[in-house]
């Protein structure tokens, strides 16, 4: 059945918390007392990103701004898209204006806050603009929040904890409270652990490999890579590893952690139970890696305006493991300078300051000086996933670390920091599950924060709050190919992932069908669990969720080992889910290299065949790919509500191949 928007009305009551300590509870008809003074500032006619009525305010007493994107009247169709994050500002980004606009709805968008009643109050104070705008009334004005990753806390809190404030709900790329900060200690411990391997392992699970990175690990890593792999971090994500790896989320979520468990890296190193003291193979390689110990600055270096570019330091090991160490500064006659933020190189010792390092410890420090450094906290954090088991139950990933009688195989922290940061996040939400919205929720299969086995986890909690027909508000759709950021992918990547952008942007549009007039949207993914990975179907068929199915094969298989020169026969299979709409665009990338080339597929169709050939011209190993993009109305010029997928092989080329040898 159709949804019923509504809206607050004057003289209404408080907006207050169903019990001490839990979140404001917001309906249509209460007034948040801290969010009760919006103020217009602005109203403008403008033309960028397109023709639109631009309205911008604030709430008095507070730091919120909102900005209001009302299209003209004959092109709205009482409709508004929301997205929320964070830390985001005011101005909504241009496509996401356009977007709205083209599908029907104005756009509004308030500063990112933790929580979610701003952004609530933001979405009422808006119908009342809107309706004044147009002429109409208020509570016939549908709305639609979404937002992804952090944004997804903000967005589950809100339809867990409103009603009537907004009528569907696309939250993506879903974080859930034991996300942070395990997937990053996860991923950091596997890139330390695998380290020189990583290589091989990213050569065996990408196309054509052999399927299996264990064969190449000695005993210790295995084990780590089985942990981190159970704990749900997509095996095939390792192919581009150096993006799993990446450290710099886990070194900004350190003082967090710091702040909540300060006593945790005395912990670590000196307590029974904790790796850093364990007598085992990997206890000894956290124990090699650690560093600690006092330099002394030889040298200040400045650029032409006067600012500390690096300084040059005595007494660093040569070999050390520099990655995330902390360093302190004390004067030559032995006063505390203060903590400094950078990188060092140990084999020159050269530290490089880094853009936040602190501007008064640098206008001070000078040759003679010391700088103490120390990576013991880091190297720590690589493990803290072991030591966070959730007494929540339905955790899965976390059983590996559970005895048969379901006790923690680990000494565990008084605290739990993925929950304390969630609920913070969402508004004192604790992702109950218990929607108030038409909801869909995207998730993706390549990403190695908000991991895939989240969205599984959280659909459990709607099933369990909404009972056996959940379905009717909710749905799961999975995306292959797809990483942790929306937005454009780097020109570099785009033959190993896709831009997922238009899957959410289609989940806007179905889930404002659903609630506006009771058209259900195509059905949730199907999927399997196993060992914390989700495992989809080879078919858009039995798949299901709406993005397409490309199946690329060379000389017949996902592998073939060429000559030079030699022409190479491709076939990609192509095939949309029932109902999700229409191939209208393939695209060749042969080299593997992110350039494609329009292919000629002439009208679009929900299934098709294509067959291309091509030869190399240099040895070397490729990762051909064919790019398929679906529309729901098999509409060509449509620019926003396009669903992409990759098929992807692998081509070795070399001077003594011949044929299509596997």
């Amino acid at each position: 059945m159709p949804v019923q928007a509504s809206v607050a009305a004057p003289a209404a009551q408080p907006c207050v918390a169903d019990q001490p300590g839990g979140p404001v509870w917001v309906d249509a008809s209460c007034v948040d007392p801290d969010y009760d003074q919006p103020v217009i500032d602005h109203e403008s006619d403008v033309t960028d990103p397109i023709a639109l009525h631009k309205v911008q305010g604030h709430f008095k007493g507070t730091s919120i701004r909102f900005t209001i994107y009302l299209p003209p009247a004959a092109q709205w169709q009482g409709r508004f898209y929301q997205y929320v994050y964070p830390t985001q500002s005011e101005n909504a980004l241009p496509v996401d204006v356009a977007f709205g606009a083209a599908h029907g709805g104005y756009t509004v968008q308030a500063t990112g806050a933790p929580g979610y009643r701003h952004e609530a109050a933001t979405a009422k104070f808006s119908r009342q603009v809107a309706a004044a705008y147009y002429g109409v009334s208020a509570k016939n004005i549908f709305g639609y929040v979404y937002g992804g990753s952090g944004g997804s806390y903000v967005t589950v809190g809100a339809i867990e904890n409103t009603s009537g404030v907004w009528q569907g709900a696309v939250p993506f790329v879903a974080a859930i409270p034991t996300t942070i900060p395990n997937s990053w200690s996860a991923a950091a411990l596997g890139g330390f652990v695998l380290g020189d391997k990583l290589a091989k392992v990213a050569d065996a699970v990408a196309p054509g490999g052999s399927g299996d990175p264990y064969t190449v690990l000695d005993s210790t890593q295995r084990a780590v890579l089985h942990e981190v792999t159970s704990l749900g971090m997509p095996l095939r994500s390792w192919e581009r590893y150096n993006y799993v790896i990446a450290t710099s989320t886990l070194r900004a979520l350190s003082s967090i952690i710091k702040a909540f468990d300060p006593t945790y890296v005395d912990d670590f190193w000196n307590k029974p139970g904790y790796l850093g003291a364990e007598a085992s193979d990997l206890g000894r390689r956290f124990r090699a890696a650690r560093a600690t110990g006092t330099a002394t600055v030889e040298g200040v270096a400045r650029d032409a305006s006067g600012k500390v570019s690096s300084l040059t330091l005595s007494g660093v090991p040569a070999g050390a493991r520099t990655l995330g160490m902390d360093f302190s500064v004390t004067a030559a006659d032995g006063s505390a300078l203060g903590p400094l933020t950078g990188s060092l190189d140990a084999a020159t010792g050269v530290l490089a300051p880094a853009a936040d390092a602190s501007a008064d410890v640098l206008s001070k420090v000078q040759a003679g000086d010391k700088v103490a450094f120390d990576n013991s906290w880091f190297l720590a954090l690589h493990a803290y996933h072991r030591y966070q088991v959730p007494q929540r139950a339905g955790y899965y990933p976390w059983d590996q670390f559970r005895t048969a009688d379901g006790t923690p195989r680990y000494p565990q922290r008084a605290l739990e920091i993925g929950p304390l940061i969630a609920a913070g996040t969402a508004g004192g939400g604790t992702h109950t599950g218990r929607i108030n919205t038409k909801t869909i929720l995207v998730q993706n299969l390549l990403d190695t924060g908000a991991l895939p086995w989240n969205a599984d986890w959280y659909r459990s909690q709607v099933r369990a709050a909404l009972g056996k027909n959940y379905q009717d508000s909710f749905r799961l759709w999975y995306n292959d190919n797809a990483e942790h950021l929306n937005g454009p992918v780097a020109p570099a990547d785009q033959a190993k992932i896709i831009q997922y952008d238009g899957i959410y942007y289609q989940a806007l549009v179905d889930v404002a069908a659903w609630a506006e007039k009771g058209v259900a949207p195509p059905g949730t993914t199907n999927y399997t669990v196993s060992d914390s990975q989700i495992i989809v179907p080879k078919t858009a068929t039995n798949r299901l969720g709406i993005q397409p199915v490309a199946d690329l094969r060379v000389c017949g298989g996902d592998r073939a080992q060429v000559r030079v020169g030699r022409t190479v026969d491709f076939t990609a299979t192509v095939q949309v889910p029932p109902g999700a709409g229409k191939i209208v665009r393939v695209e060749w990338d042969f080299d593997g290299d992110g350039s494609y080339a329009v292919a000629r597929t002439g009208t679009p169709r929900s299934a098709l065949a294509l067959h291309a050939s091509h030869s190399f011209a240099k040895a070397g190993t490729y990762f051909p790919a064919v790019r398929v993009t679906a529309q729901r109305d098999g509409d060509t010029t449509e620019k926003y509500t396009l669903a992409q997928n990759l098929g992807r092989a692998r081509v070795v080329v070399s001077a003594t191949g011949s044929g299509c040898a596997p």
